[in-house]
């Protein structure tokens, strides 16, 4: 049975990968994300559930043994915050290459460089433009509450496996550190290859049967047509995901004049600064992302012939404002307005931003 209780967005991270089934973790501890890892080991699944919990020796092993888990055809996963996922980019351009279905959790704080542990969202483009080499995408889920972090859990790994591609969730340190209360979901038990072959296709490096021909995993091509061919596949394959699993989500958009873009935690913000813009009389709006790939750009076009702009809210010197300005394509104006290097913008912030875009 569903349960209720208060739990920080790391915790719960955690919880939701034991309920889901997960059948391994692998990952390293760095701040803002630590708590994912250290409550998977206070909670001791592979007691209770037989999940592997493994600390590796380092962000790139921790992506590889990602990589040799999601080849035989378990649910894995990993997290990090912004230095370690840029450490795992290889293994993860190579995941994506072998399509393979893993979960990966960002939970992002300031850079460049090591930069501070407080809350960022500068890991856009390395999330939603591939921060790997090669033509390829991520699913990249944007949570704005705890309750996102434990529900996306399941989300990720089912659109691992339908699509087999790594998904990203793309959290904040202050959704990752921020404590709410939570539904729980009830425990999924652990799927048996059989199970997995049956729902998703037989393509799992699980010991080859008579009944079949072996399964090979690699992302390793020598010849350039055949790879070509493939990056064709790969190609089709992310317009069917952008066809059918763009998110989104709207609040007072109806009749706005300006809307505010956002996504994470600084969505919430902007939550507050339309009350307190329409409270001056301001008629805003507000677009959520909740898929950052695949970017919800129909969700912004169909209010160009009734608004006067648009704003991007980032916790960033402005990354996600390129794909808002792609969206428009130049028909309305577009700023951005955002905070770096940690500091969080207030709701009042905001709105004097907006009105600053409005008078020019």
């Amino acid at each position: 049975m569903s349960e209720y209780t208060l739990m920080k967005g790391n915790e719960v991270i955690a919880e939701a990968a034991i309920r889901c089934g997960c059948d391994a973790y692998f990952g390293y501890p760095i701040t803002p994300q630590s708590e994912i890892l250290e409550t998977l080991e206070m909670r001791r699944p592979w007691l209770e559930t037989g999940m592997v919990v493994l600390q590796a020796e380092s962000e790139l092993a921790a992506i590889n043994m990602v990589y040799g888990g999601a080849s035989c055809g378990k649910r894995v996963m990993t997290s990090s915050s912004s230095p370690g996922i840029s450490l795992k980019q290889e293994g993860i351009t190579y995941i994506a290459g072998a399509e393979l279905p893993c979960l990966i959790v960002d939970v992002m704080r300031g850079g460049p460089g090591l930069g501070t542990i407080q809350p960022s969202q500068s890991d856009y483009f390395q999330a939603v433009k591939g921060g790997g080499h090669g033509d390829y995408h991520m699913i990249v889920l944007a949570p704005a509450s705890v309750q996102d972090m434990h529900d996306f859990v399941f989300l990720g790994f089912e659109l691992a496996f339908k699509y087999r591609t790594p998904v990203m969730m793309l959290c904040d340190g202050v959704i990752g550190q921020m404590m709410e209360k939570v539904k729980l979901a009830d425990y999924t038990p652990r799927m048996s290859n059989e199970e997995i072959a049956a729902k998703y296709g037989d393509w799992a490096t699980t010991g080859k049967p008579k009944t079949r021909k072996r399964n090979i995993v690699t992302s390793l091509e020598l010849d350039s047509g055949r790879q070509e061919k493939f990056n064709e596949k790969l190609q089709a394959k992310y317009r069917e995901i952008e066809k059918n699993e763009t998110r989104w989500e709207e609040f007072q958009t109806d009749d706005a004049e300006y809307i505010l873009v956002a996504y994470g935690s600084s969505s919430r913000i902007c939550q507050k600064a339309v009350e307190l813009a329409r409270a001056e009389g301001i008629k805003v709006g507000l677009i959520r992302p909740i898929t950052l790939y695949p970017y919800p750009t129909a969700a912004i076009q169909k209010h160009l012939g009734h608004v006067k702009g648009m704003m991007s809210i980032e916790m960033s010197a402005g990354q996600m404002v390129e794909d808002v300005r792609l969206a428009v394509n130049g028909k309305v104006p577009v700023e951005h307005f955002g905070r770096m290097g940690g500091m969080i913008p207030s709701p009042n912030e905001v709105v004097d931003a907006l009105k600053r875009f409005m008078k020019q």
